[in-house]
């Protein structure tokens, strides 16, 4: 079974959590470009990174990033930020480009869990894909 949300629904959730525009754009069967403007030193700036899905370890989903020693900056300095967040227990740096997602610690995903196993999440050109199966326990 597959589950199929586009990158304008995507954008459009984003922005209403954020308020800040960000682009999705297709950059291969596991990799999304993201894209947003920054303000870096009093002045308006683009940037971008590509994140790849490197593989589904349970509920555990393993990312790997691009986009230079800048990007992995501001990334590290926002993960700061939210250490003391509720859902950043989340959130595991591995290393200098990789980023675990611990989806099944997050109460309400624990829950669409026990009923479905997550297979892949890959993309197409305009949108991001789940695939998943019924839980056996069903």
């Amino acid at each position: 079974m597959q589950f199929r949300i586009t990158f304008d629904e995507i954008q459009t959730l984003l922005y209403r959590q954020s308020s800040k525009q960000i682009q999705l754009l297709y950059g291969g069967r596991h990799t999304v470009r993201v894209g947003a403007e920054v303000n870096v030193l009093f002045k308006t700036t683009s940037v971008g990174i590509d994140i790849t899905v490197e593989r589904i370890e349970g509920t555990d989903l393993i990312l790997s990033y691009t986009g230079g020693m800048g990007i992995e900056m501001m990334l590290k300095m926002a993960l700061g930020r939210i250490k003391d967040k509720p859902g950043a227990e989340m959130v595991e740096l591995l290393d200098s480009s990789r980023i675990m997602l611990h989806l099944g610690r997050s109460p309400q995903l624990a829950q669409v869990f026990e009923r479905v196993v997550l297979r892949d999440i890959f993309f197409d050109e305009d949108a991001a894909v789940i695939d998943f199966t019924p839980s056996q326990a069903l």
